[in-house]
């Protein structure tokens, strides 16, 4: 294309390096630069790849950079002035902060589910409300379990319409790479009171979805595991539900064969179709565990990768803000293909 989205990356752990990762695969984005406070390891691999680094705050971390061997193309703010939109990815409650630059500079920016719906007023899900966010200056993307949730939610509710949803988020006590949190040895109610933020959180996309939510978290850091039971209105076949499912390709079923009993074993399947970081950017949810009865009552399991399952939806929202497409099944199609979700096909035996 002659012209390409230029995106600037501001935070550039966990959900920012990807989606650097993915803005380079896209043929109508380029990425300006992604922000740092200091040299670390994912800086040098930033450097390492070609990634333009700008300082956070260039009079404190020049010398650091320069000691480390990096160079920075200049300030935040320069970055910032170069890209036609921004994807902040700073820690938590950062984003609100970045904000007041982003108007300053009038540049339209995104955030991250970490965020509160009231940072942007608009948050995003591609499948459920790609229109919102078209021409819209800011938008959030939800969090990993929000999107998790409305993926599946929009694809059922599509199919058969939903009466009342309940879901229990078992949450992974911390990344992977996050040495400070846990619990170490406990099964922690995060939040005690109920429900859970997990549900109004559905319903700043979904607004017409009844969901009650609850969560815990665990001594594990590999993904998110939800039950989620709903009552639907019109009474499916259990075979009705997995073929609606199959429709999505941010939807994997995985089959009994695969012999995958656990969030360990999807992300060692991840690591043998030869995944970057081994990320699992759909919907995992075991096909045995889906189970519909006379009444048109539906459980089942799904895990959620929380560090890559909303990469997708930075990058179709991306192209909603600035209106390089509009379609947004068009959109996902694309990301889809050039992230390479839905090609693997157990029923088919190909990859």
């Amino acid at each position: 294309m002659a012209d390409k989205i230029k995106v600037a990356l501001n935070g550039y752990g966990t959900i920012g390096k990807r989606v650097a990762d993915a803005v380079m695969r896209q043929d109508d984005m380029t990425l300006v630069g992604i922000a740092k406070t200091k040299p670390d390891y994912e800086a040098y691999v930033a450097a390492k790849k070609g990634y333009a680094i700008y300082a956070v705050d260039p009079a404190k971390a020049e010398s650091k950079f320069k000691a480390a061997g990096l160079s920075i193309a200049g300030s935040n703010e320069e970055m910032i002035k170069k890209a036609d939109i921004i994807v902040d990815c700073a820690p938590e409650g950062i984003g609100e902060e970045n904000k007041k630059l982003y108007e300053k500079l009038k540049k339209p920016a995104m955030f991250q589910g970490g965020e509160e719906h009231e940072v942007a007023g608009v948050s995003f899900n591609a499948a459920a409300n790609y229109d919102q966010a078209i021409g819209k200056q800011f938008v959030r993307v939800v969090s990993c379990n929000t999107t998790g949730l409305c993926r599946l939610l929009y694809a059922l509710d599509k199919g058969f319409g939903i009466k009342k949803v309940r879901a229990t988020m078992m949450r992974r006590g911390g990344d992977p790479n996050d040495i400070k949190r846990g619990p170490i040895n406990a099964i922690v109610p995060d939040p005690i009171h109920l429900p859970s933020h997990h549900g109004p959180d559905v319903n700043t996309v979904m607004p017409h979805i009844k969901i009650d939510t609850v969560a815990v978290k665990l001594p594990t850091t590999l993904m998110h595991m939800h039950y989620v039971n709903m009552n639907l209105n019109k009474v499916p076949s259990r075979e009705d539900v997995i073929a609606t499912l199959k429709q999505y390709p941010r939807i994997w079923l995985i089959p009994p064969w695969l012999n995958i009993k656990s969030t360990a074993d999807v992300i060692e399947f991840g690591r043998e179709l030869g995944r970057p970081r081994n990320d699992m950017m759909e919907n995992v949810i075991w096909e045995e565990s889906i189970a519909v009865d006379k009444e048109g009552e539906l459980n089942l399991f799904q895990a959620i990768h929380q560090e890559s399952d909303v990469i997708p939806e930075n990058i179709d929202c991306i192209r909603a803000m600035t209106g390089i497409e509009k379609d947004g099944k068009k959109s996902m199609e694309k990301t889809n293909k050039t992230m390479g979700l839905g090609n693997f096909n157990p029923w088919k035996l190909t990859l």
